[in-house]
């Protein structure tokens, strides 16, 4: 049987699990209680019931007219998918506000070769937070650590990552993100310029990644590009 003090603990773990104030290993841990503990779900809704409220005080941004369709025609220069909405994600339940953002993906470097003092945040969300992604960017050093928080791929498919860069007439394809949650990823000196200003999205894409060269599949997170 559970102690008044195990109770107490369970709730103090779902306070910072709905803050995002764990560390990568204690939020993995905790993740997996959740599946097989209703309990420890109902303290997180608990939780998520007396914060929302505090967002209440945050004043409702008005984006430009023109905001859609330079996102749309970026992200899809051939011809948008039917059904696909960009702007619901930007703007439902006020998220764009909130949303910080990530940038593009090469290859993993050796974490041992300098430091990671990142100048670059990110949260790559879905409206409905069931895919999340953090981020962090090192200019210097052209590290982008990538935190997957909630969320898959669903099976038979993979997440792709895509940057619109500002000014830019089309997207670019970061690359398909790995199935392991966290990893650190270097980026070529090319393309560290084109993160500030940008915005992201994920999509659902075949294995391997879209075909095309465009998105093909849902989009089902965006964000946009901030400083620490």
């Amino acid at each position: 049987m559970a102690s008044a003090d195990d109770h107490n603990d369970d709730i103090a773990l779902a306070g910072e699990y709905a803050l995002h104030l764990m560390d990568a290993d204690s939020r993995r841990a905790f993740q997996a209680r959740l599946d097989a503990e209703p309990a420890l779900r109902a303290l997180i809704l608990e939780w998520d019931e007396q914060l929302v409220p505090l967002a209440e005080n945050f004043a409702p941004q008005t984006p430009p007219k023109t905001i859609k369709a330079q996102i749309e025609a970026r992200l899809f220069p051939q011809a948008a998918k039917p059904g696909w909405s960009l702007w619901r994600l930007l703007a439902g339940s006020g998220l764009a506000a909130a949303l910080a953002v990530v940038v593009l993906l090469t290859l993993p470097q050796d974490p041992t070769t300098a430091p990671f003092t990142p100048s670059l945040s990110a949260q790559i969300a879905a409206e409905d937070q069931s895919l999340i992604v953090l981020a962090s960017f090192a200019p210097e050093t052209g590290v982008l650590r990538i935190d997957r928080q909630a969320g898959a791929a669903i099976d038979g498919r993979v997440l792709e990552l895509w940057l619109i860069a500002d000014g830019a007439e089309a997207p670019v394809s970061l690359g398909v993100l790995p199935t392991e949650p966290q990893t650190d990823i270097t980026l070529p000196a090319t393309l560290i310029p084109a993160i500030t200003g940008g915005t992201l999205a994920i999509s659902d894409e075949p294995v391997g990644g879209s075909p095309t060269g465009v998105p093909t599949g849902d989009v089902l997170a965006v964000g946009a590009v901030v400083s620490l």
